[in-house]
């Protein structure tokens, strides 16, 4: 009624302030209590929300807290795990309830690490605090006798560079390779398919030497696993080594201990890589190393994405419509290629940040800068744009058929494309401006079969033997397609997967 009423009144009319203000509480009201999708600054989490799903418990502000919790934790308990740590020492007890604090971290924990960062104005702090809160709480004397262990000898960047590297790690291996490779093997998939089928290439967009549409889908798929490959390949690297990256307070504690060696372990532990050198901050290499990979893969794949949208804007490939879609406002024939554009779209954004990333992460003003720090929460938007654009590429290849009918009539066409062979055999016997003489018969001018035939059967072919000849004679548009099906073939023996 209140929202019904000031949407009533005429402009300019005076509402009373108590009337203004229950109108504020109604609204805000509704602006809260409606789906959080709507009033998202992000598409990633509006309007494609479902689709970056597994993304979110990894990249998320929730995701980061828990990490460097594990990191954290994992510290302390690989350090009481070392018996030259004398003064660290844990029972089964003490494990279970860090082992606990672990598997039962809740989205209730998060928001007290969150309520302590109001105060520390520092993050990492913020987690060491709340773990101290939590071995104080256990009711396990040991456990409150160890607090000062939290965070021993550990940098703020110590815990941030292996909480981003366990996300890193798990994002690629667990996500976005899964979703490239569908991508590689439902291309993979055309290739075979289709690895016969002739059909005309176009160079610089005019008709060219045949091919066959799985020989194209090959070369997508080979050139996208070779990323995927490079993707999958780069060590995820972390540094566990105190301020400035020379375990200078762990020496003074401990001189006795090889820090550099228990550093390697416990990464190790983790699944990641010791980098051996840095400053305060892990140097962030291997984050360029393994953005260019997955913005190459991005790219092969919007070539990918515009040659689908051009085959099938001649028809080569059929669109099926889906029950209730409808492709324009005011068109109601119209059919449109929106899963592939949309991809283009989203392979656009995500690379725009990979690149921004690559050439901004790397640098860093003397043992460190914060610079980083926000450049680093936005590495799931780019994950996330990818994602976006792989499911929309499968969506669109789920969607569309070969029109084998047209890419055939379209080839038969052609019959001057069978200027090359000939012209390639007239030099194989010598016979002079074998090229000029078929540019003659054949450039800007529609040619038949017929017309062919009477070139081959002409006297300028008199040297051809008439046994290749006939060859010549039998080749026709649709068969000169060299060694296409078998490279189409082959593809499988690229798209092996570890």
């Amino acid at each position: 009624m209140f929202l019904y009423f000031f949407l009533s009144v005429p402009p300019h009319t005076h509402i009373p302030p108590p009337f203004f203000f229950l109108l504020s509480l109604f609204t805000s009201t509704i602006v809260v209590t409606m789906s959080g999708e709507l009033f998202a600054v992000s598409p990633i989490d509006g309007r494609y929300a479902s689709k970056v799903e597994p993304l979110r418990g990894i990249f998320s502000e929730f995701g980061l807290i828990k990490n460097r919790v594990i990191v954290e934790v994992s510290w302390l308990k690989f350090l009481a795990g070392k018996e030259e740590l004398k003064e660290l020492s844990l029972g089964k007890e003490s494990l279970d309830f860090l082992h606990n604090v672990l598997d039962t971290f809740s989205v209730e924990d998060a928001e007290r690490v969150k309520e302590i960062e109001n105060t520390t104005r520092h993050d990492v702090k913020a987690v060491e605090y709340f773990l101290n809160e939590k071995l104080q709480g256990s009711g396990i004397e040991e456990l409150k006798s160890i607090v000062n262990f939290v965070h021993f000898a550990c940098t703020s960047d110590d815990i941030n560079n292996v909480s981003w590297a366990l996300a890193l790690k798990n994002a690629r291996d667990t996500v976005m390779l899964p979703a490239m490779r569908e991508v590689v093997e439902k291309i993979g998939g055309l290739a075979i398919a289709n690895a016969g089928l002739s059909m005309m290439s176009k160079t610089h967009g005019q008709p060219a030497t045949p091919t066959t549409l799985g020989k194209e889908m090959a070369n997508f798929a080979y050139r996208l696993k070779q990323q995927y490959d490079e993707a999958k390949r780069v060590p995820i690297k972390a540094k566990l080594n105190g301020a400035v990256g020379n375990f200078n307070a762990h020496v003074v504690a401990y001189p006795e201990i090889d820090w550099p060696a228990w550093s390697e372990e416990f990464l190790a532990n983790l699944g990641v890589v010791m980098n051996p050198y840095s400053t305060q901050i892990e140097p962030h290499d291997y984050k360029a190393q393994l953005f260019d990979a997955m913005s190459r893969f991005n790219t092969i794949l919007l070539d990918f994405d515009r040659d689908m949208w051009m085959y099938i804007s001649i028809g080569y490939f059929k669109q099926r419509k889906l029950p209730g879609e409808v492709g324009s406002s005011t068109m109601p024939h119209k059919v449109n290629p929106i899963d592939f554009e949309n991809s283009e779209g989203n392979i656009g954004l995500a690379n725009a940040l990979f690149s921004f990333f690559g050439s901004k992460l790397p640098v860093s003003r003397w043992q460190r800068d914060l610079s980083d720090s926000t450049v680093l929460r936005n590495m799931g938007v780019a994950f996330g744009y990818s994602l976006i654009a792989y499911s929309s590429v499968v969506r669109g290849l789920n969607k569309v058929h070969v029109n084998d009918t047209a890419i055939s009539e379209d080839l038969d066409k052609h019959w001057e494309l069978l200027a090359e062979p000939i012209q390639t055999v007239m030099r194989k016997y010598n016979i002079e401006h074998g090229y000029e003489k078929m540019k003659e018969v054949t450039q800007g001018k529609v040619v038949t079969h017929e017309d062919m035939s009477a070139v081959i059967n002409s006297e300028t072919c008199a040297k051809i033997p008439e046994e290749e000849r006939k060859q010549l004679l039998s080749l026709t548009p649709s068969t000169y397609i060299g060694t296409a099906p078998t490279s189409a073939k082959n593809i499988t023996s690229f798209l092996v997967w570890d």
